[in-house]
């Protein structure tokens, strides 16, 4: 069969990307659990870890996943220091 090989190939190199992104993306999400000491990482930390790495940005922005709402808080609802705010 010719091209047999090719594929067998081009799974192993799929394989391998696949791998080296799910690590990079669980290594940076493993960050935020550590500071919050929870020994299991969330979707909104999976969120962080690639909205924090600019290569990993890019690389999901023109997909599905690269969709959402950026956490963030507008100044005026934080206020100053030691001044309270009426609603």
């Amino acid at each position: 069969m010719a091209g047999s090989k090719a594929g067998k190939d081009s799974r192993k190199a799929n394989k391998a990307i696949l791998e080296y992104l799910t690590a990079e993306v669980l290594e940076l999400a493993r960050n935020p659990s550590k500071d919050f000491t929870v020994q299991y990482i969330i979707p909104h930390y999976l969120q962080l870890a690639i909205r924090g790495d600019e290569e990993l940005q890019s690389l999901i922005k023109s997909t599905v996943a690269g969709k959402g709402v950026i956490p963030h808080i507008h100044k005026y609802l934080i206020g100053n220091k030691g001044q309270q705010q009426t609603v």
